[in-house]
């Protein structure tokens, strides 16, 4: 380098330093080249430390984007692509972790090639602070997402702040939708960790090879593809709660890492030999048995005990209906938002079918459902014709096999007469204006009332 490109370059490092905002120069390699005076001082680093011994980015930055395919590194090398805004987490020399405003810019040399990035770090903690306490100060009373009004949900509920306050491992069953995360992300929020992470991963989306690393991190040439580090969700979690979802998907070598890891509270990241010691709270879910696995050899007994030290079951949403009518009320006050509508309220028939459908696919049908009626609803009021049609024949069919068993009337041939019945009340038994309200043909329209037997009444 000549004379003038340094004094160039010293003239450049003095202006950084003179910025209140932390400047990172990283090369290809993941190794960390320049940083200026205010993001020494965040870290706590001195500038004899960095010399000659250039330590990794991933080593301070802690944040789910920077250990996983999104790297902003990775991101930068394969999309050419900038990163703006990106609420992170870095780590200083004393281990507290600082909660900063990251963006990043391409490095290109003088021949136009991509040689590294440049990332600037904002402190946002005393930021941070001042919204939380807004926030504490504007709710001091905050109440939970859980919607219950169900006695068996409340009983659920008023136990999770004992189950927070300890970290045992919790095991939550219940089938597909009925909110499992939800109340694992409960429990965090009221235990003592509630301002660390909140790791989150599903089990059965990943194969077995893929799982292993995105548990447990690896190290760089562990394997094909490894081409740095790698942190794994349990670090990501590390002194938060890890939450581990479809926990019977999980394979047996992967049972057996996963109970010594609970057991040794340490691990050992893929392809290396180093021990890494954890303080993670474990809260995993099934929507499957795992005491019938167990019985049936397809989970492992000790993990099976280990998990279950605090167990909850979650009741399908067809046995809780009395929280049918209050989750109708939350989402339609989200979809309103959302989609800049002004859906007053439900017409009676149609909340009577809400309330007395099966639900297969429990609260998360529920959501979708309400969604779809959004889509179709064009004025303020919900009825049956913006239902989901293959959820009005499902149920009919599943009715009629009722009706068959115990000789009573289906629910939904009860709500149809009632709606049909008011409406033609409504318009003096005009067809066509019935049919354009209800959206249904005339021809329609006239089975229903010969199966109904209904008659015009005669007023004299």
């Amino acid at each position: 380098m000549t004379e003038v490109a340094q004094g160039k370059r010293c003239k450049e490092a003095v202006l950084l330093d003179c910025i209140s905002d932390g400047v990172v120069t990283i090369g290809l390699d993941m190794r960390i080249r320049y940083m200026n005076r205010a993001m020494r001082e965040l870290l706590g680093c001195t500038e004899d430390a960095l010399l000659g011994n250039p330590f990794s980015c991933n080593l301070i930055v802690k944040s789910e984007i920077c250990s996983t395919y999104d790297c902003v590194l990775e991101r930068a090398i394969r999309n050419r692509e900038k990163v703006s805004n990106y609420e992170t987490v870095i780590k200083n020399k004393d281990g507290r972790l600082i909660p900063v405003m990251m963006n990043t810019d391409l490095l290109w040399d003088e021949h136009g090639e991509l040689v590294g990035v440049v990332e600037t770090f904002r402190d946002v903690s005393q930021i941070k602070e001042l919204k939380d306490k807004l926030e504490r100060e504007r709710h001091p009373a905050r109440q939970s997402l859980l919607i219950a009004k169900s006695k068996t949900l409340h009983e659920i509920i008023d136990l999770l702040p004992q189950v927070a306050n300890s970290k045992a491992t919790v095991l939550i069953e219940g089938e597909s939708g009925t909110g499992k995360e939800l109340i694992a992300k409960e429990i965090h929020r009221l235990s003592p960790r509630h301002d660390k992470p909140f790791v989150a991963l599903n089990c059965a989306a990943l194969a077995e090879g893929v799982l292993e690393s995105e548990l447990f991190g690896h190290v760089k040439g562990a394997f094909t593809g490894a081409i740095a580090d790698r942190l794994g969700r349990f670090e990501l979690a590390n002194q938060g709660t890890i939450f581990l979802d479809e926990i019977a998907e999980i394979s047996p070598t992967n049972q057996v890492k996963l109970l010594r890891v609970l057991q040794e509270e340490e691990l050992e990241r893929v392809g290396s030999a180093k021990t890494i010691k954890l303080n993670v709270r474990v809260i995993a879910a099934s929507n499957k048995d795992l005491g019938e696995l167990v019985r049936n050899g397809g989970f492992r007994e000790d993990l099976y005990y280990r998990l279950r030290v605090f167990p909850i079951k979650v009741p399908p949403l067809r046995e809780r209906r009395d929280d049918i009518l209050p989750l109708v009320e939350y989402f339609m006050n989200i979809f309103n938002r959302t989609t800049e509508k002004n859906i007053r309220g439900i017409d009676g028939p149609t909340l009577k079918f809400l309330e007395s459908y099966a639900y297969p696919g429990n609260v998360r049908e529920l959501q979708n459902i309400l969604e779809h009626c959004f889509i179709r609803c064009l004025d303020h009021t919900i009825r049956l014709e913006h239902l989901p049609q293959d959820m009005l024949v499902t149920s009919r069919n599943l009715e009629d096999t009722e009706m068959d068993r115990t000789g009573r009337e289906p629910v939904l041939i009860v709500v149809e007469r009632k709606m049909i019945e008011e409406t033609l009340g409504r318009t003096n038994w005009n067809y066509q204006e019935t049919c354009r309200i209800l959206g249904i043909s005339r021809s329609t329209l006239l089975r229903r009332i010969k199966r109904d037997r209904l008659h015009r009444k005669v007023v004299s």
